[in-house]
């Protein structure tokens, strides 16, 4: 089991924060003033009037006035919508009047692209930044929790409700079929390797996101084209927290507890309902044994499930000193999984300094972010045995062997292989543990030339680091544990390692005379990915099993650059250019250019729009681009000849001899990139001082050499199956975003948000030659009813993933008629060619909304999503059917759906299964209290406390008819189920 959390660390921690609130604080005075409009000569109410770097501010009353107690020394900050922010050093006055200037809100702000930084102002892409203070409350294990339903067009399903569970990340749909269809994820300007660590989840979960300041998710070609060959599916650039020059010592303490209680389990056969079955079954078919009932009422779901705890501390310290800004953290999360034995521990720790020399011409970045995750991981088997395994007996028996759990026996004693396993034998009997330690740093210098301050040259250095140890240990009495083939202990180990050099010069100049500014930046990048893996196994006879070493590595280089072009502040032009050398393909194909092209117009500067008060900003955006994909999802050598060796269970026996074999793989030689095409529109838009502002963007998004696996002549290679580049597959879409200040008063604010996106996908091409007999690619594995089923094809035509099933048939009375589905083809008789094209698992429309309200010192908030649209394949309730009774030697339950479907035999196939996947999901709801007011006069100094609860998965309205309709692919197989938790938090910042 995983170590506990040691309590004296924290009290060690939090005896240090309250340590530093001994420093002395200077003398205060009473500040006043009044706060005007510089162009009307108008009083302002509800300017913010803040000290900086501190929780110390006021709001201007009605009349514009505003009272502060303050210290010479002080920067205050005025800020308010509709006008630019002034920061002005306070002496030992005691009256300060400051008339703002208008301006519209928000477009002075910098947000990250890839390689800098641009004024939001300036940018021509679709970006989205979604900053700390709007990100999702609650108990985040994981980063990309923190923006779930907060950007149109970015879906974000986790994979369960595991601790730290992996998470499916799509941004405006897939554009592959048979490669990754994962984003580039970039932290601090260190792009990482998707593919997963070895003993995680969740490559992410290591990551604090208390540390994070911002995500930004560039979605159009014109803005993730400077990524090329791995941008196709979107970039995600996170950035973490740093320290600001002249900011005084901040120190921040954020702890939360948490209860996560499971909401629903699956409807299944009380024991009782079982009996009754079983008994009336018995009377007609004689394959149905009464004998075997026990005289117990178990709830196995009740046994499995449990009701999960969780903390978490994070500490951060941040400032500057003798000019150096920097910032360091510490934080640790324990949170338990509802499935028994599942559990996470994750200990993090983050250095950030950014020193400035020679007049700020030469800048220092330097980071390093410290990961150690414990893991135990529960079999998820045990959920899907929980709906199976009879209830009519208990979780023990009285023999003693198998370790005392209710086995399913033989007549003669011995294990019944083909019975249902005892799902708490499987949580309690095997022991899955990990643990991952992982180090990202980066240097970053950008030198401003003295002789030419317009060039400024930038080098970074890269290093993510990962070291796993695993291993997974059966008890040796556990019931399924029975012969020399089953592997009983396993241990495993992987390093990883990613190694990146930047060096890039960026020209800025402002050319008045032409009312215009440029911005050109050109750079070269060398990035390395290496990992070494190992896994030892033994049988219960301590026989090794599995014995295998795995290295392997490769290499991207690329050549990148960008120009950006401004004329009267209103016409600007993005031209980028990005050309990679990747070792995954052959050298004659190994090279790859991504250009894209953008024009924006700043509409709003024209004459004939400034001079309408309630239009703030409109942006309209056009753009162009092609990326590329080279994460094939087939190792780093898919076009050369490799060479595999068979474990012990592969050998091949010559005499009394077993020799190991050396397998050939299929390749081809001819691989190359996937390549997308963008055509992007959009419009920025802001009203009303920018009260009301949004975006709406139309695009599409067309891939071409989508890799497909294709049937080849046999002897030609050594597979019948080759991946290869031979398809076609097209995105369209829209998204519309809408944020508004719907209250702004000096005790009241309430701010909304909406979303909403639209994809549709559909592969045009999938061969080199037109087949009237070629239906498609069968995909999407369903379990319960032997092996090898798929539900699922990719075909020409159609959306990806789509579903592929017969039409089941019904009676007057709306019951399923088993077995008999609708003749398609008027053939007169029933075979796969009567199977038609369903829908895809994807939803049409999704749509996020939030609610932020403050009243004095309260405030309330929440956020929601809707999926429109899509189906499931409800595989939890395919087994269902009376067929699983017909055996002597054990007896298995059932879902309750039975009593509805009243199947007799498997009928996977059937369009029965599909249900709508539409949804209303209210993911946060949170209240909190700022106790601020209340603290000072008892402290004597600043310290803000905001104490706050959260409900998290709160609830979800749907006609689904399992226990959630987000399922990963759309095909519901005993998905860990999400818990609602309920938490209390606490945030101390001074």
């Amino acid at each position: 089991m995983i170590k506990s959390l040691n309590f004296n660390k924290v009290i060690l921690l939090l005896a240090g924060l309250f340590m530093l609130t001994s420093l002395s604080f200077a003398q205060e005075m009473t500040l006043s003033g009044v706060v005007t409009d510089s162009n009307t000569g108008d009083v302002l109410p509800g300017v913010t009037v803040a000290i900086k770097n501190t929780t110390t501010g006021t709001i201007t009353t009605p009349d514009g006035t505003y009272t502060l107690k303050a210290n010479a020394g002080d920067i205050l900050i005025f800020s308010f919508i509709g006008y630019v922010t002034q920061e002005i050093a306070l002496n030992d006055q005691k009256e300060l009047n400051v008339a703002l200037v208008p301006d519209v809100i928000g477009m002075d702000e910098v947000v990250v692209v890839g390689y800098g930084q641009v004024r939001k102002e300036d940018a021509t892409g679709s970006v989205f930044t979604v900053k700390s203070d709007d990100f999702n409350q609650g108990s985040t294990t994981s980063p990309q929790d923190l923006i779930v339903g907060k950007i149109a067009g970015v879906q974000i399903v986790s994979d369960g409700g595991a601790p730290g569970s992996e998470a499916t990340i799509r941004i405006r749909g897939g554009s592959s079929m048979s490669a990754s269809n994962d984003p580039l994820i970039v932290i601090d300007g260190m792009p990482l390797d998707n593919r997963a660590i070895d003993g995680m989840s969740n490559v992410l979960s290591s990551l604090n996101p208390n540390d994070i300041e911002t995500f930004t998710v560039l979605k159009d070609a014109s803005a993730t084209a400077i990524y090329g060959s791995r941008a196709s599916n979107g970039v995600i650039l996170i950035t973490t927290k740093k320290g600001s020059a002249g900011q005084k010592v901040k120190v921040t303490y954020d702890t939360k507890f948490s209860i996560g209680k499971i909401k629903e389990t699956i409807d299944v056969l009380s024991a009782d309902e079982y009996r009754t079955l079983v008994n009336e079954r018995a009377l007609t078919n004689s394959s149905v044994n009464p004998d075997l009932l026990g005289d117990a009422s178990t709830d196995w779901q009740d046994e499995i499930y449990r009701d999960a705890t969780g903390q978490e501390h994070n500490i951060g310290v941040s400032g500057s000193f003798k000019d150096i800004p920097f910032r360091v953290s510490a934080g640790y999360t324990d949170q338990n999984g509802i499935l028994q034995t599942s559990e996470m521990q994750r200990t993090t720790g983050t250095l950030n300094i950014n020193p400035s020399f020679f007049d700020e011409h030469l800048k220092i970045n330097l980071g390093a972010k410290y990961m150690a995750v414990e893991n135990q991981f529960a079999d998820r088997g045990a959920i899907g045995n929980a709906l199976r395994f009879d209830p009519t007996q208990s979780v023990f028996n009285n023999t003693g062997i198998y370790g005392g759990y209710t086995t399913w026996l033989m007549g003669d004693g011995s294990r019944n292989v083909n019975g249902t396993r005892n799902p708490v034998a499987q949580l309690q009997q095997r022991e899955d543990i990990s643990d991952v330690s992982r180090i990202i740093a980066d240097f970053q210098a950008d030198y401003k030339l003295h002789f030419l301050p317009e060039l400024k040259a930038s080098v970074k250095l890269g290093y993510d680091y990962s070291d796993s140890d695993g291993e997974v240990n059966t008890d040796l009495d556990a019931s399924w544990v029975r012969a020399s083939s089953t592997g009983v202990d396993r241990d495993y180990t992987q390093e990883k390692k990613n190694e990146l050099l930047d060096f890039y010069l960026t020209y800025d100049k402002e050319l008045p005379s032409l009312k215009s500014k440029i911005n050109v930046m050109g750079g070269y990048e060398w990035q390395h990915f290496w990992s070494k893996a190992t896994a030892y196994e033994v049988d219960r006879f301590n026989t090794a099993i599995e014995d295998s070493e795995d290295e392997t590595e490769n290499y991207l280089v690329s050549f990148f650059g960008r120009a950006n072009y401004t004329f009267k502040d209103k016409y600007i032009l993005t031209a980028t250019v990005r050309k990679d050398g990747s070792s995954r393909f052959h050298e004659d194909n190994r090279w790859g250019t991504f250009p894209s092209a953008a024009l924006a117009w700043r509409a709003s500067e024209e004459t004939f729009l400034k001079n309408i008060d309630a239009i703030s900003n409109v942006k309209v955006r056009l753009s162009y681009g092609i990326t590329g994909q080279q994460e094939l999802n087939s190792g780093d050598y898919p076009y050369m000849g490799t060479y595999r060796l068979s474990d012990s269970r592969t050998q091949y026996q010559f005499g009394n001899q077993y020799y190991t074999l050396i397998r050939p793989d299929g390749y081809d030689a001819g691989l190359q990139w996937e390549k997308t095409t963008t055509y992007n529109a959009g419009i920025d838009y802001g009203f009303i001082n920018n009260r009301i502002y949004g975006t709406f963007d139309i695009y599409k998004r067309k891939t071409e050499d989508l890799l497909n696996t294709i049937p080849v002549p046999a002897g030609t290679n050594f597979t019948d199956r080759l991946l290869t580049n031979v398809g076609d597959l097209e995105n369209n879409g829209f998204e519309f975003s809408v944020n508004a200040i719907l209250l702004e008063k000096k005790d009241l604010f309430w701010e909304v948000g909406f979303n909403l996106a639209y994809n549709n996908n559909e592969i045009t091409r999938l061969t080199n030659y037109d087949d009237p007999d070629y239906r498609g690619v069968e995909t999407g594995d369903i379990s319960g009813v032997g092996v090898g089923n798929t539900i699922q094809i990719n075909a020409v035509g159609h959306p990806l993933n789509t579903f592929y099933v017969y039409e089941q048939v019904y009676n007057s009375n709306g019951k399923p008629i088993e077995g008999l589905y609708v003749d398609r083809n008027k053939d007169g008789q029933i075979t796969t060619a009567d199977k038609y094209y369903a829908e895809d698992p994807a939803q049409d429309y999704n749509i996020g909304f939030s609610s932020n309200l403050k009243y004095k010192d309260f405030d309330f908030g929440f956020n929601g999503r809707i999926g429109i649209g899509g189906q499931i394949y409800n595989n939890v309730i395919v087994g269902g059917r009376y067929q699983e009774m017909t055996v002597n030697e054990y007896l298995t339950n059932m879902p309750s759906e039975i009593n509805k479907s009243k199947f007799e035999t498997a009928q996977q196939y059937s369009d029965y299964f599909l249900e709508d996947a539409s949804f209303l999901k209210i993911d946060n709801i949170t209240l909190g209290y700022n106790f601020t007011k209340l603290l000072k006069p008892l402290l004597g100094f600043d310290l803000h406390a905001r104490a706050f609860t959260t409900v998290q998965n709160a609830f979800v309205i749907t006609d689904y008819s399992g226990l959630d309709p987000e399922v990963n692919g759309g095909i519901d197989n005993d998905v860990y189920p999400r818990p609602r938790t309920f938490l209390f938090g606490l945030n101390v910042n001074f």
